[in-house]
């Protein structure tokens, strides 16, 4: 449809600017934001997992480190090389070394969807204390600002390897990998900070 001839060379100027539906509140989602860092409180978002049920749930991540001191790792990929034979492993390992020193729960997070998550944590048989949390969307990973790009690798939008220590949703710790790096945020890391 074409407007009017009187409107041919008129100059158009147009500003939309627009702030979703709790944004004053939850504002670190609006764009890409800087990491996660040290004092900030822990952004709330929904993940999901299987429960001991064999159930799927969708929990908000307040909810699970609530009033707690919990340590959240996260990865690039379920069933990828340094984070399966590495970085996993080092939670799944030395969990009662961590939980003796206080911490209460242990959660994994990964751009991944919660059936992913479930057989990946199978390969784990003497886990006892590591949650596998879905974010199959990354929105989580967004309000964090630890996305990572991997759509080159054909491998889409991504979290970057870390590990926080939070004390009540306040970060206490940030352990914020470069690239695919894995040299700040193992488990042996976060055991010399507590």
């Amino acid at each position: 449809m074409r407007l009017p001839h009187q409107f041919d060379n008129a100059p158009v100027s147009i500003s939309v600017w627009y702030l979703p539906i709790g944004c004053l509140h939850h504002c670190r989602s609006l764009t890409a934001m800087a990491p996660i860092s040290v004092g900030d409180a822990l952004p709330d978002g929904t993940v999901s997992y299987f429960d001991d049920e064999d159930k799927l749930q969708s929990v908000s991540v307040h909810s699970l480190a609530a009033g707690k001191k919990v340590i959240l790792f996260g990865v690039p990929g379920a069933f990828t090389t340094t984070c399966s034979l590495k970085h996993v492993p080092g939670f799944v390992e030395k969990a009662e070394e961590l939980k003796s020193k206080g911490v209460e729960d242990i959660l994994l997070i990964s751009v991944n969807d919660p059936f992913v998550m479930k057989a990946w944590a199978k390969t784990y048989p003497e886990n006892k204390h590591v949650k596998f949390l879905a974010d199959g969307s990354a929105k989580y990973t967004h309000a964090l600002g630890l996305e990572l790009d991997l759509a080159e690798k054909g491998l889409g939008t991504r979290s970057r390897r870390f590990a926080l220590l939070v004390d009540n949703l306040k970060v206490k710790v940030a352990n914020i990998e470069s690239g695919g790096e894995f040299t700040v945020s193992s488990a042996d890391d976060i055991l010399k900070a507590l």
